[in-house]
């Protein structure tokens, strides 16, 4: 056997304790490969089918920016696996170097190894990649709104680029592996074994310290949403509090509570509490900052990905804008705009859909109060499903034109609770007598005021001799607007065919497409690299379970010639794992579902949908993984106690 051979199989005999390094690897490769394959496929290279050019520069950007994430990401993780290995491995190396092995030939060793594992992972990783391409095309057309979708190609350029990044890759890994081991002597990789740890210890005034930072977090990025207050600084703060919190409740606050229960004897010395929560107080303190990493990236993955999710919801396009269709015109252009109205008209009957019309014209009075007439507004709301409003002939109601009007109206009510119009030479003064939360008036920016048809009519008589007109808003209220996509291509098809420039039509159903090609960038892009945030953070925990096996068995053999059960070890094991794998993500759960609170106040409508898909989806994907690492687990233990 030559030396190229027993670095094979090395790599071979250590298959269980790399596989999830191995697993990891692939799957980032995969990933990365994704993105190589999207980026490069002839319907996306020039921008999203029926996209705007700034649309084309964000996923552009986009998937580059996220390729340059994971792949720094996996050089980070990748090069902790290791390391965390080469502790596990560091007597066997010692051994070896007593046996004749010189540092130059175990460096080589180590170099072999991760190469192979690298290469291993590469052709795995993109032959997934491959495997699931026509899925991947699929799935990313619909997430993008690409309508006539993603056709398969071979993506050549795709394989190259990944397979170069990662060499280049798993090359400074299996440099970096050899780095490690150049510190410390042979006595100290012979004498690796842990050494009796003291009792861990833990400061009150920190374990309270860290409660209070997450709770003024927490009241910082709910003042940011409940109250409007859109600071960034308010933003940041808050985040940063939360994460400050989040390590001194891992650091301190834990083993202080592990603490606390060790002196409630009632408890700690039933049936095998005492070696449960002994055994939690180490492996707590012991990887309080691997719990805290994993906690982070886990929330800023659901997190990431949920708020995506809510940006791509039809109700987002729907909150300033409540109207299927929207056409503007000015007196000048009647004759046409009325021939558009028909048409309008005429296509959404031939679509069997049914609507509710309306019309507004806004006018500005001499002091630049933005005015309109109570009868349309009652037509507009009306459409809406809101009854009529009644107003004196001194009366008015304020309507949010915008989100941020329509929260600051929720929040704080009318800012002025009067108006001075003035029409002319005449000075009259409005009394409000209340600001609408909900959005009615299209095309609406600034304060507008709804008055009596009296006194709009007196504003725009005084105003006859100007030289510019008025747009009139025509709207068309649609239950179903979702629905509306063949219909507004008729429409436009229609008004192009031999008509100038001088109509605007707004098509909700256009504006959502437009909103669901971006969110579908954001998708993929916060999708995919939350998912590799989240497989390396689990990867976390499977990575510390092997690197405190070696004394895990022999601290389990111990106690097992004493009497402990193979029946007790399982739920000795399972209650630890049980923490270790999911008390981070109940944290990040937590966490995540803070923000989601928050985001539900700055929109209309529902994302407990979204929220609950992601939760569920994760926490799937955790108790798999959990099932599957304490089957391993416990199977290698009970095989080492016997």
């Amino acid at each position: 056997m030559n030396f190229r051979q027993f670095a094979i199989n090395n790599v071979l005999r250590s298959k269980r304790t790399y596989i999830a390094h191995f697993l990891s690897s692939a799957f980032s490769v995969m990933i990365f490969f994704t993105y190589g394959l999207l980026s490069f496929h002839p319907q996306l290279k020039d921008g999203l089918v029926s996209s705007s050019g700034t649309l084309s520069m964000l996923g552009t950007m986009g998937m580059t920016v996220s390729q340059y994430i994971v792949f720094v990401f996996s050089f980070f993780f990748l090069l902790y696996s290791v390391g965390a290995f080469i502790k596990v491995r560091k007597k066997e190396f010692g051994i070896l170097m007593i046996l004749g092995m010189s540092r130059k030939q175990l460096n080589r060793m180590l170099f072999i190894e991760n190469i192979l594992i690298g290469a291993a992972a590469i052709i795995a990783g993109m032959g997934i990649g491959m495997l699931f391409s026509k899925l991947i095309l699929l799935i990313s057309a619909k997430l993008m709104a690409v309508d006539q979708g993603l056709p398969f190609y071979f993506p050549l350029q795709a394989l190259v680029m990944t397979a170069v990044a990662y060499a280049v890759l798993f090359l400074l890994i299996a440099l970096f592996s050899s780095l490690m081991l150049r510190k410390g002597t042979l006595l100290a990789l012979v004498k690796a074994e842990e050494s009796p740890k003291p009792q861990p210890k833990a400061s009150p005034w920190l374990a309270v310290l860290a409660v209070f930072l997450i709770a003024a977090g927490y009241g910082m990025v709910m003042a940011f949403a409940i109250l409007q207050i859109f600071n960034l600084l308010l933003l940041l703060g808050g985040v940063v509090l939360v994460i400050t919190g989040t390590y001194f409740l891992f650091t301190q606050f834990s083993v202080y509570f592990m603490r606390y229960l060790q002196k409630r004897e009632r408890f700690f010395f039933r049936k095998t509490n005492l070696l449960t929560v002994s055994e939690l107080l180490y492996r707590i303190k012991d990887n309080a900052v691997m719990f805290f990493l994993v906690s982070v990236i886990s929330a800023s993955a659901f997190t990431g990905i949920g708020t995506t999710l809510a940006i791509g919801d039809p109700g987002l396009s729907a909150m300033e804008n409540p109207y299927a269709y929207t056409y503007s015109m000015y007196d000048e252009d009647e004759d046409k705009g009325n021939r558009h109205l028909d048409i309008i008209r005429e296509e959404l009957k031939k679509g069997g859909l049914d609507y509710k019309e309306a019309e507004v014209t806004p006018i500005f009075t001499d002091n630049g109060v933005k005015l309109i007439k109570l009868s349309e507004y009652n037509g507009l709301i009306q459409s809406l499903g809101y009854p009529a409003e009644t107003l004196g002939d001194l009366e008015g109601i304020l309507t949010p034109g915008t989100v941020s009007e329509k929260n600051s109206y929720r929040i704080d009510g009318p800012l002025s609770d009067q108006f001075e119009v003035l029409n002319g030479k005449t000075s009259e003064i409005v009394k409000v007598l209340k600001a609408e939360t909900f959005i009615a008036v299209p095309e609406s920016y600034g304060e507008t005021l709804v008055v009596s048809d009296r006194l709009y009519e007196d504003a725009l008589q005084a105003q006859q001799d100007q030289e510019y007109g008025y747009a009139a808003y025509h709207t068309f209220y649609v239950q179903d607007w979702k629905n509306t996509g063949d219909v507004s291509r008729s429409i436009l098809e229609r008004f192009n065919e031999n008509e100038d420039n001088s109509y605007y039509l707004k098509s909700l159903y256009f504006d959502w497409k437009n909103a669901q090609q971006q969110n579908g960038i954001l998708l993929m892009v916060s999708g995919l690299v939350g998912i590799v945030f989240f497989t390396f953070a689990a990867s976390f925990v499977y990575f510390r379970l092997y690197a405190d096996l070696a004394r895990d068995e022999q601290q389990y053999r111990m106690i097992a010639k004493v009497g402990l059960s193979k029946k007790e070890l399982g739920i000795i094991i399972t209650k630890q794992l049980v923490i270790m794998f999911f008390l981070p993500m109940l944290i990040a759960l937590i966490h995540s579902g803070v923000a989601f609170v928050a985001l539900q106040q700055l929109v209309d409508f529902s994302i407990v949908g979204h929220s609950l898909k992601i939760f569920i989806f994760f926490l799937s994907i955790q108790i798999m993984y959990f099932f599957i690492t304490r089957w391993r687990y416990l199977e290698r233990l009970n095989k080492m106690i016997q």
